[in-house]
């Protein structure tokens, strides 16, 4: 799986999108296919580096999110949904490629937010963090120490630091069309002093990228731009602005602070500054250009007694704000680099490409990436989209679960049928307020259960079972949906709305039956955790498993685990670890554990273990050091109903963690059963389960 490397600054005016392109950079040079990112673009109007990474780095990213669309979903508390988008654009860029760098949001004005979205994607993309920030301070260990704060919210995960910007003395500064090579221009003494003050704060600083000014330097065409000038004359609008002076007292005093590169500003009712600058330029002062401020025309006369010097290049632009606000608004020019711009943006990526430590940014690592709570709703809902699976809801009046097949119809999760009376149904939508749209398929039971009569006599014949009793059991909507998943009419079944657990199983184990080799049918949840998704099994269906029934549990919660792409890493639970304590289930854990590593060498299965020797790699490290599970299970395999049950519940209610399930293993066709609790969004969840179960099972 590729890598991603998230990229967030510690404020803003950091230079993040110059670092995150200066990243792609150093890839490149390595031979390592990389893409970009930016989910989220917090400054409003066109994007100038988009285009620029199609222009200079030969790469088209995905349109980012506008701000007004992720601030209404944040507003909303549709954060998830939000993430869920964020995580299908790094998945669309990742594909073929070894590295995705991720861009991260800026806090400019009005984006408060920026942090703790930051973080939220973090977590949702399992991202390594790279923390940029940049600095004027010449003590590296007080900029370590702002660093340390900065990246807290990020406690935990692998974090990377960049320094931009920083002032080396006697630095000789290169010019924008500097191809700059692979030469470093920071010193190694400097280099040293500043990692050893971030090894001090416990940081892990991977470059140093020294300030060039000219990388502050906007154009003439960019001042134009921004102040909304007019061009009195073109010349070489491409000269950057070094310094900006305001030329109102004399010429004399003007030369004494004119300089090469600078923007002179002129009240436009200064006919003889105007004149004397022209000369000083014909005279071989490289000026950037010259602003005349005031919305006064400057006399036809005195621009063609300055038409030599203009000729030689020099822009004149004309401001309709006075001499000051003209200069302060030229001081706020910031430089975005954009493809108009390829020369800058070209030394920006090299001179961060440079100064990047060679070892770091290579894609070689082979860390495996956690499940997220957000890259596994997308996962399953894609998934699903691509199953295309008509699932049957036995529940068809009940508000959630017409609301959830609504939602999976707009988003072409499932094809999902309606059991109930239409005129009911539709009427049960409208009080509601569910809007049903013409893709959920509305079936009456009473017209249809008589097609499945005989159908149900011939699996239940041996049981005795009469044609009276055929008939009682599917005019019973949970049998009746349970027989049209039998006889292939669809392809799963959800319930459990309204209906108890065992309603919902009993028709399944009666009619469906086990699968081809497997003996039990159990249960899984998906257990959404904020940093990773876990597999708890089994917390619904078997009260107290023999150790056979407790292995054969395990390598189906295994397999469910990779089959939704979770890495599987069984531990089987008890109150003990390694035989610390002992007593029968102790003995049961065991030997199951035993059975299922037998029946399957080729999972990662350890037992028993403790609940916090499984989870933690701390504690795992000191109970169980050899094991390859302990501190790092991603499936929790319980010794009986009542501990997964309630484990499973304290941990959905007391963390406040998504549960998605039960999801049933082991039969031969998928019928899923619902909480009564469930939420809407939990039952679009489940239908997305049942509809990717159905596809696999279908192969």
């Amino acid at each position: 799986m590729q890598r991603c490397l998230l990229v967030v600054p510690t404020g803003s005016g950091v230079g993040l999108t110059s670092v995150s392109l200066g990243i792609l950079r150093a890839l490149d040079r390595q031979g390592v296919h990389a893409s970009f990112v930016r989910p989220i673009r917090v400054r409003r109007g066109p994007d100038p580096s988009g285009e620029l990474l199609q222009t200079v780095a030969r790469r088209s990213p995905p349109p980012s999110i506008e701000r007004a669309v992720a601030e209404a979903l944040l507003a909303e508390g549709e954060d998830d949904q939000l993430l869920e988008q964020i995580v299908s654009m790094v998945e669309e860029a990742g594909r073929d490629v070894s590295v995705v760098v991720v861009e991260g949001c800026v806090p400019v004005p009005g984006v408060a937010y920026a942090t703790r979205l930051n973080v939220a994607m973090a977590a949702a993309l399992d991202a390594e963090m790279v923390v940029v920030g940049a600095t004027d301070e010449e003590d590296p260990d007080q900029v370590a120490r702002w660093f340390d704060v900065a990246c807290r919210p990020y406690d935990g995960r692998t974090t990377a630091c960049i320094v931009n910007r920083v002032r080396v003395e006697g630095l000789e500064q290169p010019r924008a069309n500097a191809v700059l090579g692979d030469g470093r221009l920071v010193p190694k003494h400097l280099l040293r002093a500043w990692s050893e003050a971030f090894t001090r704060a416990d940081l892990h600083l991977v470059g140093l990228v020294p300030h060039l000014e000219v990388l502050s330097h906007p154009r003439v065409a960019d001042v134009a731009r921004c102040l909304g000038a007019t061009v009195l004359h073109e010349g070489d609008l491409h000269r950057r602005v070094a310094s900006v002076a305001v030329c109102a007292a004399s010429m004399a005093y003007a030369l004494e602070v004119l300089k090469p590169g600078m923007l002179a500003v002129v009240p436009s009712d200064r006919d003889d500054m105007l004149a004397g600058l022209a000369l000083a330029s014909l005279s071989g002062l490289d000026l950037a250009g010259i602003v005349v401020s005031l919305d006064r025309p400057v006399r036809p006369r005195m621009l063609s007694l300055c038409a030599p010097a203009f000729e030689t290049g020099l822009p004149v632009l004309a401001s309709h704000r006075d001499s000051y606000e003209t200069a302060t608004a030229i001081h706020d020019v910031s430089v975005e680099l954009g493809p108009e711009d390829a020369p800058l943006a070209e030394l920006a990526m090299n001179v961060v490409a440079n100064h990047l430590l060679e070892d770091w940014a290579r894609a070689d690592d082979v860390r495996e990436r956690r499940m997220t709570n957000a890259a596994f709703r997308y996962a399953l809902i894609t998934r699903a989209q691509r199953a295309d699976r008509r699932i049957v809801l036995p529940e068809g009046d009940e508000p959630r679960t017409m609301r959830a097949a609504a939602i999976c119809a707009e988003r072409g999760v499932a094809r999902c049928v309606l059991l109930g009376d239409p005129d009911e149904v539709r009427k049960a939508a409208r009080t509601a307020g569910v809007e049903l749209p013409a893709a959920v398929e509305i079936v009456a039971p009473e017209v249809v259960y008589g097609d499945y009569v005989d159908g149900m006599l011939a699996r239940r014949a041996h049981r005795g079972l009469t044609r009276a009793q055929a008939v009682d059991q599917l005019r019973d909507r949970v049998g009746l949906g349970t027989m049209m998943v039998a006889e292939g009419h669809a392809d799963g079944l959800v319930s459990g709305a309204v209906h108890s657990t065992a309603h919902t199983i009993r028709p399944a184990l009666q009619l469906i039956r086990t699968a081809p080799g497997a003996h039990l049918v159990s249960s899984v949840f998906f257990m959404c955790l904020p940093e990773q998704v876990l597999v708890y099994g089994d917390c619904a269906v078997n009260p107290n498993p023999t150790a056979e029934q407790l292995a054969e549990i395990a390598t189906q919660c295994a397999d469910s685990a990779a089959a939704f792409g979770i890495a599987p890493r069984v531990a089987m639970i008890s109150y003990s670890t390694r035989g610390s304590g002992s007593g029968e289930d102790v003995e049961k854990v065991a030997e199951a554990t035993r059975l299922a590593r037998a029946r399957r060498p080729d999972l990662a299965i350890d037992g028993p273990l403790q609940y916090d020797a499984a989870a933690i790699a701390s504690v795992g490290a000191s109970k169980a050091p050899d094991s390859p599970v302990a501190g790092r299970a991603t499936v929790f395999v319980f010794p009986d109903l009542n501990t997964g049950n309630t484990t499973y519940k304290a941990v959905q209610r007391s963390a406040n963690v998504v549960s998605m399930g039960p999801m049933l293993q082991g039969l031969a066709k998928p019928v899923n059963d619902l909480s009564r609790g469930a939420s809407v969004e939990d039952i679009v969840f489940t239908i997305a389960l049942t509809a990717v179960q159905a596809a696999a099972s279908q192969r």
